[in-house]
């Protein structure tokens, strides 16, 4: 059996371009409320270790994640 056989490309194209996508939105979200927070978010996160701000962090970007994966994926 090839393995040619099983994959389809145009799949797998489409797959990597809205990934791409997704990680561009996602970015674009990111920057957009790091611009309207007070504070630079990487600025408290890296130099003064401010576990709340990763945690609020990281639940933003997962949230956008899923957001757009549900999007994306229809």
């Amino acid at each position: 059996m090839n393995f040619m056989q099983f994959v389809n490309f145009n799949y797998v194209v489409s797959s990597v371009i809205y990934s791409l996508l997704g990680v561009f939105i996602l970015l674009l979200c990111f920057w957009i409320v790091d611009r309207f927070t007070p504070e630079n978010t990487w600025k408290e996160i890296v130099q003064n270790k401010n576990i709340a701000v990763a945690i609020v962090a990281a639940a933003f970007i997962i949230a956008i994640g899923l957001i757009t994966s549900a999007a994306i994926h229809g």
